[in-house]
């Protein structure tokens, strides 16, 4: 698998990019590289990068968040070490982006730096178990509202259609026409599917890739 510099993961609200963002850091650190996280999601507070913050700083990982984040503040702020991200050539980057086109205006400050560059991936995080995204047409439609909220276009689809830790194999297969749909409409290749590490081992061989995700603990 490829990595850009920069990897940012956007999608419907819920849709599960806070979780993947996560996960990907981790797989990145894992190969033994730099790795920072920035968690520009000013619109859910309820679920946060910081809430693997144990995790990360376990493995290595540079974690910035918003300010106020995991506490009732209804609208945290972006804090500056975010450039982190866009100047530090040597770092890996993950951007954990908020939901919907509301959180995508967050990115619109960092876009310009990340256009000049040129070293990035920004990954729409498809979930057809959404009830918002249940079609690839309702899902299309999500990505360009982002797209027009950040100033930046999708390269890649990400297959997290998932029900949680009731997800099976079957689950996982039966979204492979909608994605497969949202891909051939959008023009956009698919980057991974994910899903939970016992459905990943038994279709890793018949599914290619498949990123093990393990699910984020929420902290109350």
């Amino acid at each position: 698998m490829e990595h850009k510099r920069l990897t940012l993961f956007a999608g419907h609200y819920g849709s599960g990019k806070t979780n993947i963002a996560v996960n990907y850091a981790l797989m990145l650190a894992n190969e033994g590289k730099k790795v920072c996280i920035a968690d520009l999601d000013i619109v859910n507070p309820y679920f946060r990068t910081k809430d693997s913050a144990d995790e990360l700083e376990k493995a290595g990982v540079a974690l910035v968040s918003p300010q106020f984040a995991n506490s009732n503040v209804d609208l945290p702020a972006l804090p500056a070490e975010a450039y982190r991200l866009v100047t530090d050539k040597a770092t890996y980057g993950i951007m954990d982006i908020g939901g919907d086109d509301r959180g995508a205006y967050a990115l619109g400050r960092y876009v310009p730096s990340i256009i000049e560059e040129n070293c990035y991936r920004l990954v729409y995080v498809a979930n057809c178990y959404r009830p918002l995204t249940r079609t690839p047409e309702e899902a299309l439609e999500v990505m360009r509202e982002i797209e027009a909220a950040c100033g930046l276009q999708f390269t890649d689809i990400i297959n997290n259609s998932n029900l949680g830790e009731e997800t099976t194999a079957e689950t996982l297969l039966a979204s492979l026409d909608y994605i497969d749909q949202l891909c051939k409409i959008s023009g956009l290749p698919l980057f991974a599917h994910t899903a939970i590490p016992p459905v990943a081992a038994e279709l890793s061989k018949e599914l290619t890739p498949v990123i093990s995700l393990h699910l984020q603990k929420k902290i109350f």
